[in-house]
C-alpha cells in the first residue's frame, strides 16, 4: 500500500508559497455557546453542523487548508473546495473543570488511523499545558502528547500540536498578572514539545504576548515596551526548531494582522496561521437572526474580506514550510 510522505501531507496543507493559511472551526462547546447567546436558546445541533458547512464551503476556495472536527465537522469536511488540504481534531473538546490540571482525553471512537482514512492531511491535538504546574500533572500531559506523536509517526500523518497557556493559581488568562507570566509560560512549553521524543510535525501557539499591555497596541495598562515584547517574539523564535503557526485567540482581525507584522519586525519566523474567529465569528448573528442565504452572503464578502487581507499580510510576514 502507497503512502504520501509527511512533506508531501504538508504541501496540501500550505499554499503556493508553502506558507500555511488555514482556517479553524473545530470549536464545539464554544461555537454552542455563541450560537446559544446570539440566539437565546440552546443551539441545535443542526444548526452547528450547518454553521461549519457554510464555513467551509464559502471560504476554503480563499484558504490553503481547514480545520474541522469528527464530532460535527465531517459534512463539512466534504463540501470543502478540492483546493483546501484537511486538517482534523483528535481531542475531546473543553476539560473537566472539577478536576485539577485540565487533563486532556482522546475522543473515544477516533485514532490517528481512522483520521487518515478519512482523508485528513494531518492530525491535531489541543494541549492546556501551564509549565509551572505541580510535576505529576505536567508528567501525564507529558505521556499524553508522546502516545498521540507515536501514532502519528506510525501512520505517517504530520501530528499539529496546538498549546494553550493557563495559569493553574489564576482562572483569569486575560488579566494583567497573567500577561505578566504569559512569555515564558508560552516560550516554556515550546521548546519543551520541541523535542524529538514527542514527534510533532507543526506547532500551533499563541503569540508570547498579550498584545493589549504592549505600548501602543491595547487601550489599558501598559506592561511591555514595545522593545520589551519584540524580544519575547524573538526568544518564541529560539525556542524551537520546528515550523510554528499563530492561532488569533478570538482577537479582532485587525489587532490579529498588527499582531503579525509587529512579530515580523521582532524576527519571529513563523510559517503561518490557523485563524478562526477572528475569521467568521461576526457571522453568528447574522445566521441566528437572517439564515442561511444571508450567511453565505456574508461569508462571500466580509469573511472573504477577512481571509484575502489576512493572506497579504502573511505573505508580507510569514516564512515558507520548506
Amino acid at each position: 500500500m502507497s503512502t504520501i510522505s509527511k512533506k508531501e501531507q504538508l504541501k496540501a496543507l500550505s499554499d503556493e508559497k508553502q506558507m500555511i493559511n488555514a482556517l479553524a472551526i473545530d470549536q464545539r462547546g464554544a461555537l454552542k455557546k455563541m450560537i446559544t447567546k446570539s440566539k437565546g436558546a440552546e443551539a441545535t445541533e443542526d444548526e452547528i453542523i450547518l454553521f461549519k458547512k457554510i464555513v467551509s464551503s464559502e471560504l476554503t476556495p480563499f484558504a490553503s487548508s481547514i480545520l474541522l472536527d469528527p464530532e460535527y465537522g465531517l459534512p463539512a469536511a466534504k463540501e470543502r473546495d478540492t483546493s483546501a488540504g484537511l486538517l482534523i481534531a483528535y481531542e475531546k473538546t473543553g476539560y473537566d473543570a472539577s478536576t485539577p490540571g485540565r487533563l486532556p482525553d482522546l475522543l473515544p471512537i477516533w485514532s490517528v488511523k481512522r483520521l487518515k482514512e478519512l482523508g485528513s492531511n494531518a492530525c491535531k491535538f489541543l494541549l492546556y499545558y501551564d509549565a509551572d504546574e505541580e510535576e505529576n500533572i505536567n508528567n501525564q500531559k507529558q505521556a499524553f502528547v508522546e502516545r498521540i506523536g507515536s501514532e502519528c509517526l506510525a501512520e505517517e500523518l504530520p501530528f499539529f500540536l496546538e498549546l494553550l497557556s493557563y495559569d493553574a493559581t489564576n482562572p483569569d488568562n486575560q488579566s494583567k498578572e497573567f500577561a505578566h507570566k504569559k512569555p515564558h509560560k508560552v516560550n516554556k512549553m515550546m521548546r519543551l514539545f520541541s523535542e524529538p521524543r514527542f514527534n510533532v510535525d507543526v506547532l500551533k501557539v499563541e503569540v508570547p504576548v498579550n498584545m493589549n499591555f504592549v505600548e501602543g497596541y491595547g487601550d489599558g495598562d501598559v506592561l511591555y515596551s514595545q522593545e520589551e515584547a519584540k524580544k519575547h517574539f524573538k526568544n518564541q523564535d529560539k525556542a524551537t526548531n520546528l515550523p510554528f503557526i499563530f492561532l488569533s485567540a478570538g482577537v479582532s482581525p485587525e489587532l490579529f494582522q498588527q499582531t503579525l507584522r509587529f512579530a515580523k519586525q521582532a524576527g519571529s519566523n513563523f510559517n503561518g496561521v490557523l485563524c478562526g474567529r477572528a475569521t467568521w465569528a461576526n457571522g453568528i448573528d447574522i445566521f441566528v437572526k437572517e439564515g442561511e442565504a444571508a450567511t453565505r452572503q456574508w461569508m462571500q464578502t466580509q469573511g472573504r474580506k477577512n481571509i484575502e487581507e489576512l493572506k497579504i499580510v502573511l505573505q508580507e510576514t510569514a516564512t515558507p514550510l520548506f
